[in-house]
């Protein structure tokens, strides 16, 4: 489990340095700057999260707990739902799917998800000893 973890943490990293040069460089023309600043925020907190998932796929070899585990899958989660919503709305009027309605609470959702994972790593922390 800790080496996939580390592979999909890297991928996601190398994910938001592509998504990140394409919103400077590719998006930044075609989007208001609002919707630049929102894509902006989803790449930073992807960001974030995948140095929490390789970080907590490190900490496995010492906190080898489930709730080590469900800590990554929850970063994992949060970046999907939480950056992946806010790159939608970011880019929605360019995609055509202005009137989607659902993007809008995912970004909540995966903001839970990655408070779930902070608790649950320290949880496991707190539950080795």
């Amino acid at each position: 489990m800790q080496k996939n973890l580390l592979i999909i943490g890297c991928f996601l990293a190398a994910l938001a340095v592509v998504l990140g040069a394409f919103g400077a460089h590719g998006l930044k023309a075609r989007i208001t700057p609002e919707h630049l600043q929102i894509f902006e925020t989803g790449v930073k907190y992807q960001f974030y999260h995948t140095f929490a998932i390789i970080m907590t796929a490190l900490l496995l070899e010492k906190f080898n707990h489930a709730f080590t585990t469900y800590a990554a899958f929850s970063f994992i989660l949060g970046i999907l739902l939480f950056s992946g919503s806010l790159y939608l709305l970011a880019t929605r009027t360019l995609l055509g799917i202005e009137n989607l309605s659902l993007i809008g609470p995912l970004t909540p959702i995966g903001g839970v998800f990655f408070i779930v994972g902070w608790v649950l790593l320290a949880v496991s922390v707190m539950k080795h000893g």
